[in-house]
């Protein structure tokens, strides 16, 4: 049986080798260590040979195939195919094995796989503490000491998260290095417990209803620029991750449905994400369209349209409304969110994560979940608009009995 994606990713490791058939002789063989290796199996003048055609995923199942089909080809044409690789082998100049050079290759993969702009950024401007020390170093030749190094300079400023994003980010390079065959290991996992843990803070959210509604009323009074509001009112109604607010545009909103579709490559997850647009976030855009309807995005920077407004904008209108970073955030919003809604007890609980685009981490309940729960949120977002409508107007409001 012909192999897939899935299969060839979901596969196993097991104590000795596996060997999984696509046909043709294309074989995936899978190592104990979990490394998986394309081998094609073939006879060329009546004598069984085979060739190595890299390493999955880099080398994709399509790609593996179309070699396959390439060196069948040669074989019927009377060419050896194993000896025009060894051939091409010898005149090929040898690919880069510094850190600086194979890091390059990995952004560069990243880039391909879509990886979102802000990620690549920060991911660029983390490997630039790593050049000074390790840019011309073969990676074969990097000790764990000299990660070590290069990370206490950022911990030691008190920068633990910086430290332990550039540590990864640092072992990312490494095993992609593993990967290609330029290095035997990754040096960074035995530095575990070798520098000071990031303290973790979680983002200020409001979650009382009444001053949650005090901050709706304060949202309606800011005299801030009326795109910062429309940004407050939409974080509140919607609850999206700042980012996907920030970069959305007009495009992905289908007013007749009431359907704001988030393309996979702006999501966390890299899946595309649907959210439902109760009649009073419909008002807040219709009102939004007038003043960025012309432009692709709907928070066009005030610098340039070009771009979106910067992830401080809505932080420092908080700021301005008066409350403290240690109160509320944008990305508060949807804690905010998430505890008044499984406070209320109406609502399934997958049913919000799902709303909140969070992926469960258990295999077959993600299965499940990913086509459910639309009609429970097509539901629950109207509900959700109208009760912020009551704490906006201080209604009194009876506190939510805690789900069991």
């Amino acid at each position: 049986m012909a192999l897939t994606d899935v299969k060839c990713r979901g596969a196993k490791p097991r104590k000795t080798r596996q060997k999984l058939s696509d046909g043709g002789g294309l074989q995936l063989w899978i190592q104990p260590n979990g490394a998986r290796l394309w081998q094609l199996i073939y006879r060329y003048q009546g004598k069984q040979a085979q060739m190595a055609l890299g390493p999955y995923p880099q080398v994709s199942l399509l790609d593996a195939r179309t070699k396959r089909d390439e060196v069948k080809v040669k074989i019927r044409s009377g060419v050896d195919p194993a000896a025009e690789k060894r051939l091409a082998e010898m005149t090929e100049p040898l690919p880069g094995d510094t850190f600086r050079e194979i890091a390059l290759e990995f952004i560069a993969k990243c880039r391909r796989d879509n990886l979102a702009g802000p990620t690549m950024v920060k991911k660029e401007w983390l490997l630039g503490f790593a050049y000074p020390m390790l840019g011309s170093k073969r990676v074969s030749e990097i000790r764990p000491v000299d990660v070590l190094k290069i990370v206490q300079e950022v911990e030691f400023k008190g920068n633990y998260e910086t430290a332990r994003r550039l540590k990864s980010t640092i072992g990312q390079v490494c095993r992609y290095a593993v990967a290609t065959s330029r290095a035997e290991f990754d040096p960074t996992p035995v530095l575990r417990g070798a520098i000071t843990p990031p303290k973790v803070t979680p983002r200020a959210a409001i979650t009382d209803p009444e001053k949650f509604g005090g901050l709706l009323r304060a949202i309606d009074g800011f005299d801030g620029q009326p795109t910062t509001v429309a940004g407050l009112k939409l974080m509140a109604l919607l609850f999206p991750r700042p980012g996907e607010l920030r970069f959305a545009e007009w495009t992905e909103f289908d007013f007749d449905r009431s359907i704001w579709t988030i393309p996979a490559e702006k999501t966390k997850m890299r899946r595309e994400h649907r959210v439902f647009l109760a009649p009073q976030a419909l008002a807040v855009l219709e009102d939004l369209r007038k003043i960025t309807g012309h432009r692709k995005l709907l928070f066009p920077s005030f610098h340039g349209a070009a771009k979106p407004i910067s992830e401080n904008t809505l932080n420092s209108a908080l700021r301005r409304m008066g409350y403290g970073q240690d109160e509320m955030t944008s990305h508060g919003f949807r804690a905010s969110a998430s505890t008044l809604l499984n406070e209320s007890g109406k609502w399934h609980p997958d049913a919000i994560e799902r709303q909140l685009a969070h992926v469960e981490s258990n295999d077959v309940r993600r299965a499940y979940s990913r086509g459910s729960f639309w009609d429970e949120r097509v539901r629950m977002m109207p509900w959700w608009a109208n009760y912020l409508d009551q704490l906006r107007k201080g209604a009194k409001i009876n506190h939510f009995r805690k789900a069991s």
